[in-house]
């Protein structure tokens, strides 16, 4: 994005929705139990505004948690009217809600509408009906098709969320979901592996030993597959893990699973060293040091934790000195590899199209 971009998060805890999933404690997760009042909002929003020093950026007012279209509509309106009265005022630009697929009618869009609310993210979580079931989900793939639609009709942004790890969920069925959201085209996507969260069915299977979560490595290299195949189609993916809160941060609220702060960071690393394997694979002979050029922002994904990246090139390819270069002419995801003798170059874009067209990553995937 060209403008600076700021989201004001407005939680509204298990408002709206009569399931309880099987994964879900709403209060844990977003690490709030009260109502909130149009109030609190627009003191929210002028506070938030206030510490914002470029005047120019883009400010979205986003609701998160439960199920928003699921709020009585009383409710729905007071809080939607304290944000609409800064869109309107053009002090924000954007309102964005959460909600179920099954929540989404012709005369819910009309009301949204109204208040100019710009995105709309639907919980999928997955595509597999039986996933769906034993998760206690409450609604089926086709309502993730009809109400995507629907959306789209009334030219809102569509956002998608989709959880791996699941109960009954398998490669086979994550990747299946992958595929079927990219068919429905939408605008932003978020990816979460499932954790085990206190107080929540889950937790109950995990303690029984009916359930299994996936292990940090498996989530970051499923996750990765997964980016690729969304960003390779142009649809960005905005969050890739839980957004901690500050129990989960101090491992109270989180029993099992593959938790970590910097989760998106893990996976991202993992496909800039599969683009400097790749750009080390091009070399005529593989020489004894190279220089590896990156834009400083992404130096850490590099890099990696505890210099992972860099102590596994050195490994695998015998290298004598694998040296970081931060050059600020580079875009974020460009990287340059050189030796004394050649460079070869290499964009996260162009290589995330390469990989979703090699023939071992379609294998992976199907």
């Amino acid at each position: 994005m060209s403008k600076e971009y700021y989201i004001i998060p407005v939680f509204v805890p298990h408002k709206g929705c009569p399931y309880d999933c099987i994964f879900c404690n709403q209060k844990k997760i977003t690490g709030t139990e009260k109502d909130v009042t149009a109030k609190q909002i627009v003191k929210k929003i002028q506070t938030f505004i206030k510490t914002i020093p470029n005047k120019s950026a883009n400010i979205e007012v986003a609701f998160y948690g439960g199920s928003f279209t699921g709020i009585p509509i009383d409710k729905q309106n007071e809080l939607l009217s304290a944000a609409h009265s800064f869109k309107e005022k053009k002090m924000i630009q954007g309102i964005r809600i959460s909600t179920r697929p099954d929540y989404i009618n012709v005369q819910i869009l009309k009301n949204l509408k109204d208040f100019d609310v710009t995105t709309i993210e639907l919980g999928v979580q997955s595509m597999a009906n039986e996933v769906l079931h034993l998760s206690s989900r409450g609604h089926s793939r086709e309502d993730v098709i009809r109400a995507s639609a629907m959306i789209r009709k009334f030219n809102i942004s569509l956002g998608l969320q989709m959880m791996i790890g699941l109960p009954g969920d398998t490669l086979e069925k994550m990747f299946y979901t992958a595929n079927e959201i990219i068919k429905l085209k939408p605008d932003v996507v978020r990816i979460y592996p499932t954790l085990v969260i206190k107080h929540t069915a889950l937790e109950t299977l995990y303690s029984r030993k009916l359930y299994k979560p996936l292990s940090l490595d498996e989530a970051i290299q499923i996750c990765k597959t997964l980016l690729i195949m969304f960003e390779s189609e142009d649809i960005e993916v905005i969050r890739i893990g839980l957004q901690p809160t500050e129990n989960i941060l101090q491992g109270k609220d989180v029993i099992a699973g593959p938790f970590h702060p910097a989760f998106r960071e893990l996976v991202e690393s993992e496909i800039r060293l599969d683009m400097m394997k790749w750009a080390i694979s091009q070399f005529r002979k593989i020489p004894r040091q190279i220089k590896i050029y990156t834009n400083p922002k992404a130096i850490s994904e590099v890099i990696a934790r505890k210099r992972k990246n860099i102590d596994y090139l050195k490994d695998k390819f015998n290298f004598s000195k694998v040296e970081i270069i931060q050059d600020i002419n580079l875009l974020r995801d460009e990287i340059i590899v050189s030796s004394a003798e050649e460079s070869h170059a290499v964009n996260k874009k162009f290589f995330l199209r390469l990989m979703k067209n090699s023939r071992n990553f379609i294998e992976n995937i199907e």
